[in-house]
C-alpha cells in the first residue's frame, strides 16, 4: 500500500501527538528520547535516540547533537517526548531543554510517557495535568485510526524495525546460497566470453548489470519478486561499483523500491549484502523513513565495516540531511558529462549515483524521520 503524506494527519491534542509519534518513526519507541521539530504548526522533522543513562558523558553529547541536527531544518520550535521512567527521562529532558534553549529555540512542550500515561514538565496545574499523569489510549485515538487508514504502519519496536531487513533463514537461505553459487559461475562463464574489445570485462558486466537492475524494477513495480536465481545473479553484479551506481542512480524515491531493497537485503548472501543494504537505505531516506534508513546502514556495515556507500549513508543521517541537499556538486563523472559540466564550481562527491536536487527530492512525505545510535565517531 502506498502511504500518504504523514504531516496530513491532524493532531488536536497533547495525546493525538503522542499517539502520531509511532506512524511518524515507523515503530513504538521505548527508552527513548523523541524530537519533534516544528514550523509554525507544521512538524517538519523527527528524530529518536536511545534514552542516555543519567549522570553520563553520552547524555550531554546526544543533547547537543540532536539539537544541531534539529537546527539543521530550520526549526522555530521542539516539543519533546521522553518515553521511560522519571529517574532516566527527567535529567535528559532537563539536559535536551538547556541544549535547545542554547540554540535559540523554544520548546513548545516536554512531555514523559509510560505505560499509557503522559506528564508534561511545562504544566503543574492539577485540573489538566494530574500528579498521577494523564491517561490515553493510542488505539483509540482518531489519529492512529486515520494513520492505519492512510497505510501507515507502526512496529512494536524497533526490534521489529531490525526484523525486517534480517536475513532470510533455513530453506530460503539455502536455496539462495546454491543460486548464488550458480550466479558466481555465470560471471565467471560471461567474462570467459567478452570480445578483445572488451579486456576487462566491465563493459559486459556493466550491460549485464543494467539489464538485471531493470528486470528487477519491472517486477517489483509491478508487486512481483524476483526468482532465487535472478535475485542471487543481481547481488553477485551488484558488487561491480559500475553497476551498484547505476541501480543508485535509478532510485527515484516510490515505495515499492524500498520493497525491491529490501527483498534484495535479505535474500542476499553474507558478504553480498553491503550493496543492497546501502540501497535500501537511500532508497528509505528518499521516502522519509529515517529509522529504516539507519537499520539498513547498520546491516551493510556488519556485512562490510568499509563500504563506502554505507559509510556515506551514515554521515547524511547522522546530520540529519534532508533529499533535496542533494545538488549537482554530487552528480557522477558521466552524468556531469551527459549535460556538458558541473554547475557551481564546488567539489563533487564520488559514488552518489549522479543524482541531482531535483531528482532527489521526495515526492510524498514532507516529514523526514531520523533514528540515531552513537557510532563509535560520535562517542570520541
Amino acid at each position: 500500500m502506498t502511504p500518504t503524506d504523514p504531516s496530513q494527519l491532524t493532531v488536536r491534542s497533547t495525546a493525538d501527538m503522542i499517539s502520531a509519534v509511532p506512524y511518524l518513526l515507523g515503530f513504538h519507541p521505548t527508552d527513548s528520547l523523541v524530537l519533534l521539530a516544528m514550523r509554525g504548526t507544521r512538524i517538519v522533522f523527527v528524530a529518536r535516540g536511545d534514552l542516555p543513562e543519567p549522570g553520563g558523558p553520552e547524555l550531554r553529547q546526544a543533547a547537543e547533537y540532536l539539537t544541531a541536527v534539529i537546527r539543521r531544518q530550520g526549526a522555530h520550535a521542539v516539543t519533546i517526548i521522553g518515553y521511560g521512567p522519571p529517574q532516566r527521562v527527567t535529567p535528559a529532558v532537563d539536559e535536551l531543554e538547556a541544549a535547545i534553549g542554547r540554540a535559540g529555540l523554544m520548546v513548545f512542550d516536554a512531555l514523559r510517557v509510560t505505560d499509557g500515561r503522559y506528564w508534561s514538565y511545562r504544566c503543574d496545574e492539577p485540573r489538566c495535568c494530574p500528579p498521577e499523569g494523564t491517561p490515553f489510549d493510542p488505539t483509540t485515538s482518531e489519529v492512529a485510526a486515520a494513520a492505519t487508514f492512510a497505510g501507515h504502519v507502526a512496529l512494536p519496536d524497533r526490534a521489529a524495525l531490525t526484523g525486517r531487513v534480517a536475513p532470510v533463514e533455513g530453506p530460503a537461505r539455502e536455496a539462495m546460497s546454491r543460486a548464488t553459487v550458480r550466479a558466481r559461475q555465470r560471471l565467471l562463464d560471461l567474462l570467459a566470453t567478452v570480445p578483445d574489445t572488451d579486456p576487462t570485462g566491465i563493459g559486459a558486466v556493466r550491460a549485464a548489470g543494467a539489464t538485471a537492475v531493470r528486470l528487477a524494477e519491472d517486477r517489483y513495480r509491478a508487486g512481483n519478486t524476483l526468482p532465487d536465481d535472478q535475485l542471487a545473479w543481481l547481488t553477485v553484479l551488484l558488487t561491480h561499483l559500475p553497476v551498484r551506481d547505476h541501480a543508485w542512480e535509478r532510485i527515484g524515491g516510490q515505495e515499492w523500491q524500498v520493497t525491491l531493497w529490501t527483498d534484495v537485503l535479505r535474500r542476499a548472501e553474507p558478504g553480498l549484502a553491503a550493496a543492497p543494504g546501502g540501497l535500501l537505505a537511500f532508497a528509505a531516506w528518499r521516502v522519509g523513513n529515517g529509522a529504516l534508513a539507519s537499520t539498513a546502514v547498520e546491516r551493510a556495515l556488519a556485512d562490510d565495516p568499509g563500504y563506502s556507500m554505507a559509510q556515506l549513508m551514515a554521515d547524511v543521517l547522522n546530520g540529519g540531511l534532508p533529499p533535496s541537499a542533494l545538488d549537482e556538486s554530487w552528480a557522477s563523472p558521466a552524468r556531469r558529462n551527459r549535460r556538458g559540466g558541473r554547475r557551481g564550481g564546488g567539489p563533487r562527491r564520488p559514488g552518489t549515483g549522479g543524482l541531482s536536487e531535483r531528482a532527489a527530492r521526495p515526492r510524498r512525505s514532507r516529514i523526514r524521520r531520523r533514528d540515531w545510535r552513537p557510532s563509535r565517531r560520535d562517542a570520541n
